[in-house]
């Protein structure tokens, strides 16, 4: 267990060059090695209302991360690109609440959850950028999460409130789904010897 500076400590992500990047409150530490505390964290705004949620990694490198108001205001939330010089650029305003985003094993699509709007989105990458936006997939039960993609392009979203993670084929057909005796899903990942154990929180 270790400080990070912050009453929130909303994700937590590996560095390629060792250490760690973790989102605080209203911003991101970063970690040299593994079990060390973040230095001071880099606030991205200033606003008491609005916390960080959640953040990915993108394929060049760079760090995608998402806020939500505390009282989960639509509109409130923003998912910030910080790419690995740490320059900070807006990707996406009006969000309600930022949550899982995923990469295409060409790393020309992107996958999001912004759990207000119930959808999965997915994104054209243009030059390292989300370009085009478009409607992947529309839930009709529980909250889209989480998500991961796996090898063959799939997407696997956690359903928060409905006990689920359904799999989806690029082309958005249901693939898959898997229950859990529990409703508040959040996360879902894949690891293992041969990256093919799903994992869920």
């Amino acid at each position: 267990r270790l400080p990070v500076g912050s009453s929130v400590a909303a994700f937590v992500r590996p560095r390629a060059s060792g250490g760690y990047v973790v989102g605080t409150e209203r911003g991101v530490a970063l970690a040299d090695r593994p079990h060390e505390a973040p230095g001071p964290a880099r606030e991205l705004w200033s606003d008491p209302g609005v916390r960080m949620n959640e953040g990915a990694t993108a394929p060049d490198g760079s760090l995608y991360a998402g806020s939500m108001a505390y009282d989960a205001r639509q509109g409130a939330g923003t998912l910030f690109r910080i790419d690995p010089e740490q320059q900070v650029e807006v990707a996406l305003t009006d969000v309600g609440v930022s949550n899982g985003l995923g990469f295409s094993p060409a790393g020309d699509v992107a996958y999001y959850n912004d759990t207000a709007t119930g959808r999965t989105d997915a994104f054209t990458v243009t030059g390292d950028r989300l370009g085009e936006r478009h409607r992947f997939v529309a839930h009709d039960d529980g909250a889209p999460d989480g998500l991961c993609v796996d090898s063959r392009g799939n997407v696997w979203v956690a359903l928060h409130g409905a006990g689920t993670v359904r799999c989806f084929s690029p082309a958005g057909a249901l693939l898959d789904e898997v229950h859990v005796p529990v409703r508040q899903v959040t996360a879902c990942t894949l690891g293992g010897p041969d990256l093919r154990r799903l994992y869920i929180t």
